[in-house]
C-alpha cells in the first residue's frame, strides 16, 4: 500500500472520531472493548485529576502518558506530535506554565478544529494548535526543549523522516518522551493491509528493535523507560505488541 494512501485512511478514521462517529472496528483503541474512556486512560497511566481536569479533550485514544514520564520545567517550549484534541497537549502546557509554550501538531482539520474549541472551553492561553503531518514539522530548528508523543508515529509511513525531523526542531539537550505501539512479532501481509489495522494503531506498527533503531539512526540517545504488553489483551485482541515509553536525548552540542 502506498503511502499516501495509508495517510488517507488515518485521516478518515480520525476525522470520524473528531466528530464523534466513531466507526472503527474491533481493534483501534477509541471503541474497541466495554472499557470506558476512563477506564481505558487510567490503565494506560493517567491520574483520575489528569483525566477530570480536561475530559472533552481525552478521547481515549492513546497508550501511555508521555507527559507524566516527561522532564517538561516551566518556560518550556513543547511540540506535541499528533496532538488530536489537545488532551496531552493541555497537561503539558500545566507543566510549562505561562512563561512556556505548547505547540499542537496534527493532520486532521477536524482533530484541530476541536482542539481549538477545548483551548478555548478550557481557558488555555499558552497552547496552539498547527495543521501539518509529522513527517514534515513546520516548525524552525533548535526550537523545541521538549517533544511528546502519544500513539502516532506508528501511524506515519515514514518513521524514519518523523524522527529525523524531530532531531531537527529540538535544541541541543532537548528531549522527546513517545509513547507507541511496537510489535513484538512481524503482522502478516493481510494484516498490514487491513484498513482498520492500520487506524487502530497496529497495521502500521513496526519491530521493537527496528522502531528503536530508528530513533537511533536519527541522532538520538535512547532510553526505553517502561514497556506494557498488558495492553495487547486489554485493547488489541492478544495481538503481539507492545506499547513502549521512550526518552530519547538529542546531544547537547560541544
Amino acid at each position: 500500500m502506498k503511502n499516501d494512501e495509508i495517510k488517507q485512511i488515518v485521516k478518515t478514521k480520525y476525522s470520524k472520531i473528531a466528530k464523534g462517529s466513531c466507526g472503527c472496528g474491533s481493534v483501534s483503541s477509541c471503541c474497541s472493548n466495554s472499557l470506558s474512556t476512563k477506564q481505558l486512560s487510567e490503565s494506560i497511566g493517567y491520574s483520575e485529576e489528569e483525566i477530570n481536569s480536561a475530559s472533552e479533550a481525552n478521547l481515549g485514544l492513546g497508550c501511555g502518558n508521555p507527559v507524566a514520564l516527561s522532564t517538561i520545567k516551566e518556560g518550556d517550549v513543547v511540540l506535541d506530535l499528533g496532538s488530536g484534541a489537545g488532551f496531552d497537549a493541555f497537561l503539558a502546557a500545566k507543566k510549562a506554565g505561562n512563561k512556556g509554550k505548547v505547540i499542537g501538531l496534527d493532520m486532521t482539520e477536524e482533530m484541530i478544529r476541536k482542539a481549538k474549541e477545548n483551548a478555548e472551553r478550557y481557558g488555555y492561553q499558552n497552547v496552539e494548535f498547527r495543521l501539518g503531518d509529522i513527517e514534515h514539522i513546520p516548525i524552525e530548528a533548535n526550537t523545541i526543549d521538549v517533544i511528546i508523543s502519544n500513539c502516532v508515529i506508528n501511524l506515519s509511513p515514514n518513521k524514519e523522516k518523523v524522527f529525523s525531523e524531530a532531531y531537527r526542531v529540538l535544541k541541543s539537550g532537548g528531549k522527546m518522551f513517545v509513547s507507541d505501539i511496537v510489535l513484538l512479532e512481524e503482522l502478516t501481509q493481510e494484516q498490514k493491509n487491513d484498513e482498520e489495522l492500520i487506524a487502530g494503531c497496529v497495521g502500521g506498527a513496526i519491530l521493537k528493535d527496528e522502531y528503536i533503531k530508528l530513533i537511533q539512526n536519527a541522532g538520538f540517545k535512547v532510553k526505553v523507560l517502561a514497556e506494557d504488553k498488558e495492553i495487547s489483551k486489554r485493547q488489541y485482541n492478544g495481538i503481539k505488541l507492545e506499547s513502549i515509553k521512550i526518552e530519547a536525548t538529542k546531544e547537547i552540542d560541544k
